[in-house]
């Protein structure tokens, strides 16, 4: 008996390292790569191996339990990947719902998503898939993680981290320079030695996002089944990739995720697209996507909402922000969750839209009704003409700096109607709606880029309407919008057409100048009163160019009247005049950069302001 005991000991030892260190993927079968989505995911199960999980660092902060933590992701070509977490729990609380946080490109895991959502009863695991790591006593920056990949065990800054192991799933930097994330091709750091999408780094995150899952629903002080994922930009793409999971019951992308769906491999457009996981997607989710965002197209929102399994979603879209937000709109992540996942909270239904083109005064008309279950504090319309036709390639810097125009709306019988008055019929025609509702209580978060907001509003959007030229024409539309030397008279809702990311300041950023409506006539003046009780220095800016106006201060109105070549550069060039400007800027501080010869050179303009803020009228080109 004692030796059969032995025997059974010695096979189960043997079995369990056997297991614990065979291949997460098995090797390609003659050679053929997965060719669909089903092909690539089929064999992989993210449950089945050990989490072999190291506690790095672990501290308690305001009645959280925080730790930086690994898992393990894989065994690939022989070698164990661990992934390095910020891990965070309210302090003895029970069946938590459990949240993975996707950081973007070039970011890191923090500590501030963990403990805001720890402070609403949460526990999140926030994953540093490229490497890097922001947590009181370990920070982990790019110069970092190349001492870990160097081994250099013996620098003082030397920490533990992510490790891709004999992959890369780094970014910035990716270890490999020629790592590959809109490929699939091979290289000595991929999984596969041919052409195939698990050599793909989008690949490679989405595995360990997923093992993150398996990491919540063992632990504790966790629910299981009610886990959540989110992420900014890069981190969005990847929280779709991740949203296909079964175990996945809310998710909440940012920037990211619908629009990675032009690509010249067909084997890219098969297994690692945007569409391909839209597709799968069963859980309710909400797109946070700004108007301007770079990384995920205002445009495709429509198209991804479609592909979804799910009919629970929901938009967001901020006008004028790009890859940016205000805390009204990055709250609506949260609160997703604490409708799916808590149950503490009751979304007001998609607002209803609709865009009419024949009309009797031959001007569009935008009608939006909301849904009236929470308290409605205002309903906006925005419109632009700078959208790309249908098929267009969009243009990144004109999807940047497009800009809206916001139509006032008249409410009548539970609706909001604005006319939309166009330039031109030449040019395609796009509107939608954000409905602003009021929280019974204030909610803190940590947003795309970890800044702690506390808002007391949720935004909510429609989705975007575009019509053609060809359809403008044929409905008769008008041209009925002029050109104009005004640019803004500083009254009533004119902020609505002017941006910024941190409202506590006074300073605003607007799109208006690169408008056709307010081109600036050639050698034309840029002018504007200006009134501020005390001495100051403001800045204005025209794209990478700034000039510094020194304010006399007093009650009466100071006039500033600005040439293009007012306006320099950080290397002290001037701006040969105005074709092509994008953003104007009103402000008091900025400091300008460019780079040449691969040094950054640097100009600060302006200071901090005192007293009162000051007061705006009749901005307008001027022409002698």
């Amino acid at each position: 008996m004692k030796n059969l005991l032995i025997l059974i000991s010695i096979f189960l030892f043997v079995s369990c390292q056997q297991y614990s260190t065979q291949e997460t993927f098995s090797p390609l079968g003659n050679g053929n790569a997965p060719q669909t989505f089903e092909e690539l995911w089929k064999d992989f199960d993210p449950q089945k191996e050990p989490l072999d999980t190291e506690i790095l660092y672990e501290w308690e902060e305001e009645g959280v339990i925080m730790k930086v933590l690994r898992y393990r992701i894989g065994i690939f070509k022989g070698q164990k990947a661990m992934m390095a977490a910020i891990y965070g729990y309210p302090k003895g609380a029970k069946k938590l719902p459990g949240l993975v946080q996707i950081h973007g490109g070039g970011q890191y895991a923090d500590y501030r998503a963990v403990l805001t959502n720890a402070k609403r009863g949460y526990a999140t695991i926030s994953i540093s898939w490229g490497g890097r790591i922001n947590a009181p006593g370990y920070k982990v920056t790019p110069d970092i993680v190349k001492l870990f990949w160097e081994n250099k065990t013996d620098n003082p800054d030397y920490k533990i981290i992510t490790d891709w192991g004999a992959v890369d799933g780094y970014h910035a930097p990716c270890r490999n320079p020629d790592n590959n994330f809109n490929g699939v091709s091979a290289a000595l750091w991929t999984l596969d030695s041919i052409e195939s999408p698990r050599n793909n780094p989008w690949f490679l995150g989405a595995v360990g996002a997923r093992r993150a899952l398996t990491f919540l629903e063992q632990q504790p002080e966790i629910n299981p089944d009610m886990l959540g994922v989110y992420g900014h930009s890069m981190g969005g793409k990847l929280t779709v990739l991740t949203a296909s999971d079964p175990r996945v019951k809310a998710a909440a992308p940012s920037c990211g995720g619908i629009s990675d769906n032009v690509n010249e491999n067909p084997l890219y457009q098969k297994t690692i697209a945007d569409n391909v996981y839209l597709k799968e997607i069963s859980c309710p989710i909400i797109f946070l996507n700004p108007a301007n965002d770079f990384h995920g197209h205002l445009r495709d929102l429509p198209k991804a909402v479609n592909l979804l399994k799910s009919k629970e979603w929901q938009v967001v879209s901020a006008a004028h922000h790009n890859h940016q937000d205000l805390g009204q709109s990055e709250v609506t992540g949260l609160l997703w969750f604490d409708q799916y996942l808590k149950g503490t909270f009751n979304y007001p239904e998609t607002p209803e839209s609709s865009l009419a083109l024949k009309t009797k005064n031959g001007i569009p008309s935008f009608s939006v009704k909301p849904d009236a279950s929470k308290p409605i504090l205002e309903v906006d319309i925005y419109y632009t003409q700078q959208g790309e036709n249908s098929g267009e390639i969009s243009d990144r810097e004109n999807r940047m700096n497009r800009f809206w125009h916001h139509a006032k709306a008249i409410k009548k019988d539970g609706n909001w109607i604005a006319d939309l008055p166009l330039l031109s019929t030449d040019k395609p025609l796009w509107a939608y709606a954000n409905v602003l509702y009021s929280l019974k209580e204030a909610v803190t978060g940590a947003g795309y880029y970890y800044g702690v907001y506390r808002v007391n509003s949720f935004n909510l959007s429609t989705l975007i309407h575009i019509a053609t030229p060809e359809q403008l024409k044929a409905a008769g539309v008008k041209n009925t919008m002029e050109p104009s030397l005004a640019i803004e008279t500083f009254e009533g809702d004119w902020q609505k057409e002017w941006f910024t990311y941190k409202p506590e300041f006074w300073s605003r950023k607007t799109h208006k100048v690169y408008n056709d409506k307010w081109k600036a006539p050639e050698n034309a003046k840029l002018a504007f009163e200006v009134r501020a009780a005390a001495p100051n220095k403001m800045v204005v800016g025209i794209d990478k160019y700034a000039t510094e106006i020194q304010l006399k201060g007093g009650p009466g109105w100071q006039p500033i009247v600005l040439t293009a070549n007012d306006f320099q550069n950080a290397l002290g060039e001037a701006l040969p005049d105005w074709t092509g400007i994008m953003e104007l800027r009103l402000g008091t501080k900025e400091t300008l950069k460019e780079k040449i010869d691969f040094e950054n050179k640097k100009l600060d303009l302006g200071a901090e302001w005192t007293g009162e803020q000051p007061r705006f009228k009749n901005l307008k080109w001027i022409v002698n």
